[in-house]
Protein backbone atom coordinates (compact mmCIF):
# COMPACT_ATOMS: atom_id res chain seq x y z
CA UNK A 1 0.00 0.00 0.00
CA UNK A 2 2.93 2.21 0.96
CA UNK A 3 4.45 1.42 -2.38
CA UNK A 4 1.88 2.30 -4.22
CA UNK A 5 0.83 5.52 -2.68
CA UNK A 6 4.50 6.35 -3.16
CA UNK A 7 4.09 5.23 -6.57
CA UNK A 8 1.09 7.61 -7.47
CA UNK A 9 3.10 10.32 -5.41
CA UNK A 10 5.82 10.15 -7.75
CA UNK A 11 3.74 10.42 -10.76
CA UNK A 12 1.92 13.07 -9.77
CA UNK A 13 5.20 15.28 -8.89
CA UNK A 14 6.19 14.23 -12.12
CA UNK A 15 3.03 15.29 -14.20
CA UNK A 16 3.62 18.61 -12.15
CA UNK A 17 7.05 19.13 -13.40
CA UNK A 18 6.49 18.68 -16.97
CA UNK A 19 3.21 20.92 -16.98
CA UNK A 20 5.70 23.70 -15.20
CA UNK A 21 7.90 23.66 -17.83
CA UNK A 22 5.49 23.11 -20.49
CA UNK A 23 6.02 26.15 -22.85
CA UNK A 24 3.40 28.91 -22.97
CA UNK A 25 1.46 28.68 -26.45
CA UNK A 26 2.78 31.29 -28.62
CA UNK A 27 0.28 34.48 -29.42
CA UNK A 28 -0.70 34.64 -33.08
CA UNK A 29 1.47 37.39 -34.50
CA UNK A 30 -0.55 38.23 -37.08
CA UNK A 31 -3.92 38.07 -37.67
CA UNK A 32 -4.76 40.24 -40.64
CA UNK A 33 -2.80 40.92 -44.24
CA UNK A 34 -4.01 43.47 -46.45
CA UNK A 35 -3.31 42.72 -50.06
CA UNK A 36 -3.40 45.91 -52.21
CA UNK A 37 -3.63 45.66 -56.09
CA UNK A 38 -2.03 48.83 -57.42
CA UNK A 39 -4.35 51.58 -59.53
CA UNK A 40 -7.27 49.98 -61.74
CA UNK A 41 -9.75 50.36 -64.66
CA UNK A 42 -11.58 54.08 -64.48
CA UNK A 43 -15.50 54.49 -64.49
CA UNK A 44 -15.03 55.37 -68.30
CA UNK A 45 -13.09 52.02 -68.90
CA UNK A 46 -9.56 53.21 -69.24
CA UNK A 47 -6.96 51.95 -67.76
CA UNK A 48 -4.92 53.57 -64.83
CA UNK A 49 -1.15 53.31 -64.15
CA UNK A 50 1.93 52.50 -66.46
CA UNK A 51 1.46 50.90 -69.96
CA UNK A 52 3.70 48.81 -71.73
CA UNK A 53 4.01 47.59 -75.49
CA UNK A 54 0.52 45.77 -75.12
CA UNK A 55 -0.12 45.45 -70.92
CA UNK A 56 -1.22 47.37 -68.65
CA UNK A 57 -0.48 48.15 -64.67
CA UNK A 58 -3.56 47.66 -63.21
CA UNK A 59 -4.22 44.24 -65.24
CA UNK A 60 -0.49 42.99 -64.20
CA UNK A 61 -1.44 44.20 -60.31
CA UNK A 62 -4.87 42.76 -60.69
CA UNK A 63 -3.49 39.53 -61.65
CA UNK A 64 -0.90 38.89 -58.92
CA UNK A 65 -2.54 40.20 -56.16
CA UNK A 66 -4.99 37.26 -56.76
CA UNK A 67 -2.67 35.22 -56.88
CA UNK A 68 -0.92 36.22 -54.13
CA UNK A 69 -3.93 35.81 -52.28
CA UNK A 70 -4.91 32.87 -53.01
CA UNK A 71 -1.32 31.30 -51.83
CA UNK A 72 -1.54 33.09 -48.80
CA UNK A 73 -5.10 31.75 -47.39
CA UNK A 74 -3.33 28.53 -48.72
CA UNK A 75 -0.30 28.56 -46.38
CA UNK A 76 -1.76 30.65 -43.55
CA UNK A 77 -5.44 29.39 -42.74
CA UNK A 78 -5.33 31.23 -39.57
CA UNK A 79 -4.73 34.61 -40.86
CA UNK A 80 -7.49 36.92 -42.75
CA UNK A 81 -6.53 38.23 -46.01
CA UNK A 82 -8.48 41.50 -47.11
CA UNK A 83 -8.19 42.58 -50.22
CA UNK A 84 -8.32 46.65 -51.16
CA UNK A 85 -9.24 45.96 -54.21
CA UNK A 86 -11.43 42.98 -55.18
CA UNK A 87 -12.70 43.21 -58.73
CA UNK A 88 -10.35 44.92 -61.35
CA UNK A 89 -12.18 48.42 -60.65
CA UNK A 90 -10.67 51.21 -59.21
CA UNK A 91 -10.50 51.93 -55.90
CA UNK A 92 -9.95 55.65 -54.40
CA UNK A 93 -6.87 55.98 -52.30
CA UNK A 94 -8.43 57.00 -49.09
CA UNK A 95 -10.79 53.99 -49.46
CA UNK A 96 -7.71 51.50 -49.65
CA UNK A 97 -6.83 53.17 -46.23
CA UNK A 98 -9.44 52.95 -44.51
CA UNK A 99 -10.34 49.53 -45.86
CA UNK A 100 -6.63 48.43 -44.15
CA UNK A 101 -7.27 50.37 -40.91
CA UNK A 102 -11.41 49.01 -40.24
CA UNK A 103 -10.16 45.88 -40.64
CA UNK A 104 -7.30 46.45 -38.27
CA UNK A 105 -4.72 44.89 -40.73
CA UNK A 106 -1.42 43.62 -38.76
CA UNK A 107 0.39 44.20 -42.26
CA UNK A 108 0.03 45.83 -45.48
CA UNK A 109 1.20 44.85 -48.87
CA UNK A 110 0.63 47.10 -52.03
CA UNK A 111 1.27 45.25 -55.68
CA UNK A 112 2.52 47.74 -58.55
CA UNK A 113 4.58 47.41 -61.36
CA UNK A 114 7.27 50.18 -62.47
CA UNK A 115 7.90 51.85 -65.64
CA UNK A 116 11.07 54.15 -66.75
CA UNK A 117 10.68 55.98 -70.30
CA UNK A 118 13.09 54.28 -73.35
CA UNK A 119 16.26 56.55 -74.31
CA UNK A 120 16.42 58.45 -77.44
CA UNK A 121 18.82 57.86 -79.74
CA UNK A 122 20.10 59.83 -82.99
CA UNK A 123 22.01 58.31 -86.09
CA UNK A 124 23.66 59.59 -89.02
CA UNK A 125 21.63 57.96 -91.69
CA UNK A 126 23.28 60.16 -94.72
CA UNK A 127 23.49 63.20 -96.79
CA UNK A 128 21.15 65.65 -99.00
CA UNK A 129 22.47 68.35 -101.45
CA UNK A 130 21.21 71.61 -100.18
CA UNK A 131 21.32 74.98 -102.62
CA UNK A 132 22.35 78.30 -100.96
CA UNK A 133 23.36 81.28 -102.30
CA UNK A 134 25.78 84.44 -101.21
CA UNK A 135 25.90 87.88 -102.13
CA UNK A 136 23.92 90.13 -103.92
CA UNK A 137 23.07 91.51 -107.37
CA UNK A 138 25.68 90.69 -109.89
CA UNK A 139 27.64 89.37 -106.93
CA UNK A 140 25.03 86.82 -106.02
CA UNK A 141 26.69 83.07 -105.68
CA UNK A 142 25.30 79.66 -106.02
CA UNK A 143 26.59 77.23 -103.73
CA UNK A 144 25.74 73.40 -102.80
CA UNK A 145 26.78 71.63 -99.43
CA UNK A 146 25.86 68.52 -98.14
CA UNK A 147 23.46 68.88 -95.22
CA UNK A 148 23.45 65.38 -92.73
CA UNK A 149 20.68 63.38 -92.04
CA UNK A 150 19.83 61.58 -88.92
CA UNK A 151 17.04 59.30 -87.76
CA UNK A 152 15.22 59.46 -84.33
CA UNK A 153 14.36 56.73 -82.31
CA UNK A 154 14.26 55.02 -78.73
CA UNK A 155 15.92 52.42 -76.85
CA UNK A 156 14.87 50.25 -73.91
CA UNK A 157 16.44 51.89 -70.76
CA UNK A 158 19.43 49.33 -69.44
CA UNK A 159 17.89 50.47 -65.78
CA UNK A 160 14.57 49.48 -65.92
CA UNK A 161 14.89 46.10 -64.93
CA UNK A 162 14.09 44.19 -61.57
CA UNK A 163 12.22 44.48 -58.60
CA UNK A 164 12.11 47.17 -55.77
CA UNK A 165 10.54 47.46 -52.60
CA UNK A 166 9.22 50.56 -50.79
CA UNK A 167 8.62 51.18 -47.16
CA UNK A 168 7.95 55.14 -46.57
CA UNK A 169 9.83 57.89 -46.50
CA UNK A 170 11.62 59.39 -43.24
CA UNK A 171 10.38 62.65 -44.10
CA UNK A 172 6.19 61.17 -44.20
CA UNK A 173 6.98 59.88 -40.52
CA UNK A 174 4.65 62.42 -39.19
CA UNK A 175 1.44 61.24 -41.53
CA UNK A 176 2.20 57.61 -40.29
CA UNK A 177 2.22 58.62 -36.39
CA UNK A 178 -1.10 60.60 -37.31
CA UNK A 179 -2.62 57.30 -38.68
CA UNK A 180 -1.27 55.22 -36.04
CA UNK A 181 -3.35 57.52 -33.13
CA UNK A 182 -6.11 58.02 -35.29
CA UNK A 183 -6.50 54.58 -35.38
CA UNK A 184 -5.28 52.99 -32.36
CA UNK A 185 -7.24 50.03 -31.87
CA UNK A 186 -8.10 51.04 -28.28
CA UNK A 187 -10.17 54.07 -29.64
CA UNK A 188 -12.14 51.81 -31.92
CA UNK A 189 -13.95 49.94 -29.16
CA UNK A 190 -17.46 51.18 -28.24
CA UNK A 191 -16.28 51.31 -24.77
CA UNK A 192 -12.99 52.48 -24.64
CA UNK A 193 -13.40 55.23 -21.65
CA UNK A 194 -14.47 52.21 -19.62
CA UNK A 195 -11.88 50.89 -19.95
CA UNK A 196 -8.72 52.36 -20.52
CA UNK A 197 -10.14 55.53 -19.30
CA UNK A 198 -10.89 59.04 -20.77
CA UNK A 199 -7.64 58.87 -23.49
CA UNK A 200 -6.78 61.82 -25.29
CA UNK A 201 -5.31 61.18 -28.64
CA UNK A 202 -4.14 64.74 -28.43
CA UNK A 203 -1.93 64.34 -25.60
CA UNK A 204 1.44 64.01 -25.11
CA UNK A 205 1.60 60.63 -23.32
CA UNK A 206 -0.27 59.33 -26.52
CA UNK A 207 1.43 61.42 -28.92
CA UNK A 208 5.03 59.66 -27.70
CA UNK A 209 3.04 56.13 -27.75
CA UNK A 210 2.34 56.58 -30.65
CA UNK A 211 5.56 58.13 -32.37
CA UNK A 212 7.69 54.16 -30.94
CA UNK A 213 4.87 52.21 -32.64
CA UNK A 214 5.69 54.53 -35.68
CA UNK A 215 9.55 53.72 -35.20
CA UNK A 216 8.65 49.83 -34.86
CA UNK A 217 6.62 49.78 -37.79
CA UNK A 218 9.43 50.94 -39.46
CA UNK A 219 11.84 48.43 -38.00
CA UNK A 220 9.43 45.75 -39.34
CA UNK A 221 8.45 47.60 -42.69
CA UNK A 222 12.00 47.51 -43.74
CA UNK A 223 12.64 44.04 -42.37
CA UNK A 224 9.67 42.67 -44.51
CA UNK A 225 10.50 44.31 -47.46
CA UNK A 226 14.45 43.42 -47.42
CA UNK A 227 13.14 39.98 -47.12
CA UNK A 228 11.15 40.30 -50.15
CA UNK A 229 13.86 41.31 -52.02
CA UNK A 230 15.84 38.71 -50.60
CA UNK A 231 13.33 35.82 -52.01
CA UNK A 232 13.42 37.67 -55.54
CA UNK A 233 17.02 37.48 -55.69
CA UNK A 234 17.27 33.70 -54.96
CA UNK A 235 14.96 33.33 -58.15
CA UNK A 236 17.40 35.06 -60.38
CA UNK A 237 15.67 38.08 -60.16
CA UNK A 238 17.61 41.66 -60.75
CA UNK A 239 16.78 43.20 -57.23
CA UNK A 240 16.68 46.97 -56.45
CA UNK A 241 16.90 46.06 -53.22
CA UNK A 242 14.42 47.85 -50.16
CA UNK A 243 13.95 51.51 -50.24
CA UNK A 244 13.01 54.73 -48.97
CA UNK A 245 10.57 56.16 -51.17
CA UNK A 246 11.28 59.88 -51.55
CA UNK A 247 7.89 60.93 -53.30
CA UNK A 248 5.52 60.11 -51.05
CA UNK A 249 3.17 57.04 -51.24
CA UNK A 250 0.12 57.92 -49.61
CA UNK A 251 -1.60 54.93 -48.73
CA UNK A 252 2.22 53.62 -46.81
CA UNK A 253 1.61 56.66 -44.33
CA UNK A 254 -1.80 56.49 -44.28
CA UNK A 255 -2.15 52.40 -42.93
CA UNK A 256 -2.02 52.15 -39.25
CA UNK A 257 0.33 49.31 -39.49
CA UNK A 258 3.62 47.91 -40.93
CA UNK A 259 3.62 48.60 -44.97
CA UNK A 260 5.36 47.69 -48.03
CA UNK A 261 5.03 48.62 -51.77
CA UNK A 262 6.75 45.75 -54.23
CA UNK A 263 7.42 46.92 -57.37
CA UNK A 264 7.63 43.61 -59.36
CA UNK A 265 9.44 44.69 -62.68
CA UNK A 266 9.40 47.04 -65.58
CA UNK A 267 6.51 46.85 -67.52
CA UNK A 268 8.38 48.89 -69.80
CA UNK A 269 11.07 46.61 -70.64
CA UNK A 270 10.12 43.89 -73.14
CA UNK A 271 11.30 40.78 -71.63
CA UNK A 272 9.69 42.07 -68.05
CA UNK A 273 6.73 43.02 -69.89
CA UNK A 274 6.25 39.31 -71.05
CA UNK A 275 7.49 37.38 -67.52
CA UNK A 276 5.04 39.98 -65.87
CA UNK A 277 2.60 39.13 -67.53
CA UNK A 278 3.18 35.38 -68.07
CA UNK A 279 1.38 32.46 -65.39
CA UNK A 280 5.35 31.64 -64.68
CA UNK A 281 6.09 35.31 -64.15
CA UNK A 282 2.82 36.06 -61.67
CA UNK A 283 3.11 32.40 -59.46
CA UNK A 284 6.79 33.05 -59.13
CA UNK A 285 6.39 36.73 -57.80
CA UNK A 286 3.69 35.84 -55.70
CA UNK A 287 5.40 32.90 -53.86
CA UNK A 288 8.66 34.80 -53.37
CA UNK A 289 6.23 37.47 -51.52
CA UNK A 290 4.38 34.77 -49.52
CA UNK A 291 7.84 32.68 -48.61
CA UNK A 292 8.80 36.61 -47.34
CA UNK A 293 5.69 36.89 -45.26
CA UNK A 294 6.61 33.18 -43.96
CA UNK A 295 10.05 34.42 -42.82
CA UNK A 296 8.78 37.82 -41.54
CA UNK A 297 6.08 35.71 -39.63
CA UNK A 298 8.77 33.50 -38.03
CA UNK A 299 11.02 36.56 -37.26
CA UNK A 300 8.08 38.26 -35.07
CA UNK A 301 7.46 34.48 -33.21
CA UNK A 302 11.38 34.24 -32.81
CA UNK A 303 10.55 38.00 -30.63
CA UNK A 304 7.92 36.03 -28.21
CA UNK A 305 10.53 33.33 -26.94
CA UNK A 306 11.71 33.89 -23.51
CA UNK A 307 15.50 33.82 -24.26
CA UNK A 308 14.81 36.61 -26.31
CA UNK A 309 12.91 38.46 -23.69
CA UNK A 310 15.60 37.82 -20.82
CA UNK A 311 18.50 38.91 -23.09
CA UNK A 312 20.62 41.32 -22.12
CA UNK A 313 19.88 44.63 -23.41
CA UNK A 314 22.93 44.96 -25.72
CA UNK A 315 22.32 41.59 -27.19
CA UNK A 316 18.56 42.52 -28.26
CA UNK A 317 17.54 44.41 -31.34
CA UNK A 318 15.89 47.71 -31.62
CA UNK A 319 12.71 46.61 -32.28
CA UNK A 320 12.26 44.63 -29.23
CA UNK A 321 13.48 47.50 -26.89
CA UNK A 322 10.92 49.40 -28.55
CA UNK A 323 8.16 47.46 -28.32
CA UNK A 324 8.79 47.19 -24.87
CA UNK A 325 9.13 50.75 -24.12
CA UNK A 326 5.66 51.13 -25.74
CA UNK A 327 4.10 48.48 -23.44
CA UNK A 328 5.97 50.38 -20.26
CA UNK A 329 4.66 53.79 -22.06
CA UNK A 330 1.17 52.75 -22.29
CA UNK A 331 0.83 51.16 -18.62
CA UNK A 332 1.84 54.18 -17.05
CA UNK A 333 -0.70 56.30 -19.35
CA UNK A 334 -3.47 53.22 -18.18
CA UNK A 335 -1.99 53.67 -14.43
CA UNK A 336 -2.24 57.56 -14.09
CA UNK A 337 -6.01 58.07 -15.87
CA UNK A 338 -6.99 55.10 -13.69
CA UNK A 339 -6.08 57.07 -10.48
Amino acid sequence: MVKRTLSLFTLLAALLILTAYEPAPKQQVLRTIIIDAGHGIMPNGGHNGAKGSYSYEDEICFAVSKKLVAQLKKEFPEIKIIETRPTERIVDLRERANVANRNRGDLFISIHVNAMPPLTRRELTGYRNEVYYTGKGKKKKKHTRKVPQYRTYTVPNSRAVGTQTYIWGAHKAEDKETAIRENAPMLAEDNYKEKYGDIDPNSPEFIALSLVKTKQFGLRSATLSQMVEEQFAKVGRVSGGSRQRQVGIWVLQATAMPSILVETGFITNPQEEDYLNSEKGQNEISACITKAVDNYIKWLEKKQTPATASAPLQDRDTETVLNEKMLQAFDQHAATHAE
